[in-house]
């Protein structure tokens, strides 16, 4: 298929595999599913660090749609595939059962070196992202774009936190996985490099000094993707329901249009910029939609009304992108709340009911390996004439 067009963009989605009975996290997955799932699949497929997680990427894209449709018959498709292996997917930044301890590593030279080089923390990485790639048009500089990008990275983490729960216990965070990734070198909000020159000289040095084999070892919240010429949104919780991680993506692409659109100096790279922001992502990860936001002059703002600035400001790259209904949908997650919201509500009210802890927990994984790959509805009868 052609993808000559403007703003082109992937969707790689992560997802835990779950024995659907004890509702555990699968401790060793047979390598054969990962192969059958790679002959139907092609590419769009891939292991990661722990045995327990795959993810699902979606090929070039020019319209969400097309997207959406792609990615739902992957998410079916790769539910499928673990079903007849005994397994389930589930979509979430942390497994509310999961416990690191008891998780295999997947048998490449790449995470067996992750593993030596990072220890306990490569070992405690149990958790799945939303990441999102934007094509540039040719001669923008992608650092600087990013740099303009940085201040909207805290509202992304709002809408798609699907953390609460650790090691069995409720965080009392609504992203943990953020929490947890900030035990990583080279994570979080990055610095304000002057642009993509200055970027690059920077991990030279790395590579240079045999810190970093490459620039792919910068795992910020947002980078300018070393293997594709696109600016990469990291920051994001794996979303359980679909078409949230549809509306973020298709927010972040009007996003980096309104930017390339309207050149303007990046904010001020300094320290207090980049602490602002990181504060904010402090908010983000701790209350999701009920954060309150900075700014430079310790004003605060509601996390929905800093979206509702945020489509405004957006609209007429909405309408050239195609992405109207996309965005329509953070309608209905900004009144139901992210998965972090209902994981949370469904915990609470098995234990208010009486449910030991560990049965709460098992209700929410429930919740969320329905939600994860909903079970189709079938179309209404036509009525006869």
């Amino acid at each position: 298929m052609s993808v000559q067009c403007d703003y082109s963009f992937g969707i790689e989605e992560e997802f835990f595999l779950v024995r659907p009975h004890s509702r555990l996290l699968a401790a060793h997955v047979p390598a054969r599913l990962l192969k059958r799932a790679r002959a139907e699949f092609g590419d769009s497929i891939e292991s990661e660090l722990l045995q327990a997680q795959i993810e699902i990427a979606s090929p070039v894209q020019c319209d969400l749609g097309q997207a959406r449709r792609q990615l739902g018959e992957l998410r079916r498709g790769l539910g499928a595939l673990a079903h007849e292996h005994g397994l389930a997917l589930l979509a979430a930044g942390t497994h509310p059962l999961g416990q690191w301890r008891e998780q295999a590593q997947t048998d490449k030279p790449r995470y067996r070196q992750l593993v030596e080089d990072f220890q306990i923390v490569a070992r405690r990485s149990q958790v799945c992202g939303l990441h999102v790639h934007v094509q540039l048009p040719d001669g923008i500089d992608r650092v600087q774009a990013m740099n303009r990008a940085m201040p909207w990275l805290p509202l992304l983490l709002a809408l798609s936190t699907s953390s609460p729960f650790w090691d069995r216990w409720n965080s009392g965070l609504m992203s943990y996985r953020q929490a947890m990734y900030d035990e990583w070198p080279r994570t979080g909000i990055p610095d304000f490099f002057a642009g993509q020159a200055e970027y690059d000289a920077f991990a030279q040095v790395l590579v240079r000094a045999g810190a970093i084999a490459d620039a792919s070892s910068l795992w910020w919240a947002i980078r300018p993707s070393p293997n594709f010429p696109t600016v990469e949104l990291r920051i994001a919780d794996a979303c359980t329901h679909l078409d949230d991680s549809i509306a973020i993506a298709a927010l972040f692409r009007c996003l980096m249009r309104h930017i390339v659109r309207h050149p303007a100096p990046a904010p001020p790279c300094d320290a207090a910029t980049r602490r602002l922001i990181d504060e904010n992502r402090w908010r983000a990860k701790r209350s999701g939609l009920q954060a309150e936001f900075l700014d430079a002059h310790g004003r605060l703002e509601p996390a929905l009304a800093q979206l509702q600035r945020l489509r405004a400001l957006i609209a007429q790259d909405a309408a050239a992108l195609g992405c109207a209904d996309a965005l329509a949908h953070l309608d209905v997650l900004a009144a139901r709340g992210t998965s972090a919201h209902a994981q949370l509500a469904i915990y609470r009210e098995q234990r208010q009911a009486g449910a030991s802890r560990n049965n709460a927990l098992k209700a929410v994984v429930d919740w969320l390996l329905h939600a994860t790959v909903p079970a189709e509805t079938p179309a209404p009868a036509t009525a006869a004439h």
